[in-house]
């Protein structure tokens, strides 16, 4: 953890509407989260890590960016996958353009990229995010594993050597905050224990499937952090659905 002297953390108000999607308001003037500075990292940690994960609002501005960008390098030195969830925050962003631009800058870096449709729509300037054509033209040559995740209906899985769909687990949505972060940390605790799971489809439909219990059960709950779940409590969920 790191404290800045003088700025205070960020604040993000949710507004959630009949469906549970959700309207941000967000507090940075700048907040301390923006003044991460290179000397700060724990380039050690970064170091001992098996896979290093990280968004795109860090991207936003300097000195945050910079930090961004050389504890990715640190990372990829290492030979520590590099995963990417963007996770699209407009709001945040000068405009539309800087925030695709400012997301893309740092694509081809990745070898796990996660993105949800709408992002899929916004990255390609509104072609069909349900086209795997279009996905696939997401795909970078260093690309390992590319996620396009829709909600309720699941998520869609793209390799070199293949590609599927693995269905979604049906819930009763009370606010869908957090579940893409559920779905990523459910995805991404399976590879850590198992990479080969990149290379092994049977493997990684088994972990998609946990990843999206994981992001099914986060929405049936108000609240981000609170909502996401243990892995006992995944585990039962599945349990359930497969009786």
């Amino acid at each position: 953890m790191r404290f800045d002297p003088v700025a205070r953390t960020a604040l993000a108000f949710v507004t959630l509407k009949a469906d549970g999607e959700r309207e941000f308001m967000f507090f940075r003037n700048p907040s301390a989260d923006m003044l991460l500075t290179e000397s700060e990292l724990e380039v050690d940690l970064i170091q001992q890590a098996k896979i290093f994960h990280y968004g795109s609002i860090s991207l936003i501005t300097e000195p945050c960016r910079s930090a961004h960008l050389a504890a990715m390098r640190i990372a990829k030195d290492t030979g520590t996958l590099l995963s990417y969830y963007p996770n699209l925050r407009l709001p945040l962003w000068s405009s539309a353009s800087a925030a695709r631009e400012g997301i893309l800058s740092i694509w081809d870096e990745a070898d796990v990229i996660k993105v949800s449709d709408e992002e899929v729509e916004f990255l390609t300037e509104g072609a069909d995010p349900y086209d795997d054509t279009v996905a696939r033209n997401l795909f970078h040559p260093n690309l390992k594993l590319l996620l396009v995740t829709e909600g309720d209906q699941g998520c869609r899985y793209y390799t070199k050597d293949f590609s599927g769909r693995v269905n979604g687990v049906a819930v009763q949505a009370v606010d869908t905050t957090g579940a893409g972060d559920a779905f990523v940390s459910g995805i991404l605790s399976e590879l850590a224990k198992d990479l080969n799971l990149l290379q092994e489809e049977k493997g990684l439909r088994e972990a998609l499937k946990f990843a999206n219990a994981c992001g099914a059960i986060t929405v049936t709950e108000r609240g981000a952090i609170p909502a996401l779940p243990t892995r006992e409590a995944v585990l039962a969920a599945l349990t359930k659905v497969l009786a």
